[in-house]
């Protein structure tokens, strides 16, 4: 098969439509659906069809080389590698400054003069201190005494639950499928495809939301609150969670 056959029956294969990938790939549509049709004029350039080609084939599961080693066979072979030497060799020779032995001098003279202030206070403050503690005995000043301890808590009273803060979503993969996922004011916190086993933890503050390729392919756990696979035996699920309460909103 050619490279668009073999990337449009692969796509079909993982469950996804020529939207989803687009979504996932930030690739427009129209450029996918003509590479499918092995039209790669709209891609911008080689360049930018290598990586059209790697990152749609990472989406729908599939090793990209074999793909791009096509490509490159079909369209006058791979770019030639650059040398280290001529990537990172400047133009011009760049002029280096000649680093100056530090200032002994001035040190030492600082660290004397911090000496001589420590040693100061060090005579001065003691004496100050004792009249002070004198005076305060002769008025007959009591010494302040320490703070009462804080009463313990009475046992058996009932403790308020402290409100949520936060909404968390865990997301296990039954089956291969495609998941975006969307936390507070629109950011994305996730987009791409689950393999079967692969779970992961998304959080926000406010609430969640998620689009799942295909229902029932995942098992969620919403605030501690196992929900089961929502959607099971339907297609696209589009699923909203808050804070406040671990079933869909």
């Amino acid at each position: 098969m050619s490279i668009g056959e073999t990337l449009a029956e692969e796509r079909e294969r993982a469950g996804l439509s020529v939207t989803q990938v687009s979504l996932q790939t930030r690739i427009r549509e129209t450029v996918i659906r003509g590479m499918e049709a092995d039209d790669f004029s709209a891609c911008g350039g080689n360049f930018y069809a290598r990586g059209h080609i790697r990152s749609i084939s990472r989406v729908i599961g599939i090793d990209p080389e074999p793909l791009v080693a096509e490509f490159d066979k079909a369209h006058g072979g791979a770019p030639q590698p650059v040398s280290a030497v001529s990537a990172f060799e400047p133009e011009q020779p760049i002029a280096f400054r000649e680093r100056k032995a530090p200032n002994w001098s001035a040190a030492m003279a600082l660290a004397l003069a911090l000496v001589v202030i420590y040693g100061v206070v060090q005579l001065v403050g003691p004496g100050d201190r004792g009249e002070q503690r004198t005076a305060r005995q002769v008025a007959g000043t009591p010494a302040p005494s320490s703070p009462a301890a804080s009463a313990p808590p009475k046992t058996g009273a009932p403790v308020a639950e402290a409100p949520r803060t936060e909404v968390v979503v865990r997301v296990e993969a039954k089956h291969t499928t495609w998941l975006n996922v969307i936390g507070d004011k629109g950011r994305t916190l996730f987009i791409g495809t689950l393999h079967e086993g692969d779970q992961k933890d998304f959080t926000a503050k406010k609430k969640v939301k998620l689009v799942v390729g295909v229902g029932g392919s995942v098992n969620l756990t919403v605030n501690g609150k196992d929900i089961g696979s929502p959607g099971k035996g339907k297609g696209v699920q589009r699923l909203s969670f808050d804070r406040n309460d671990p079933e869909p909103a």
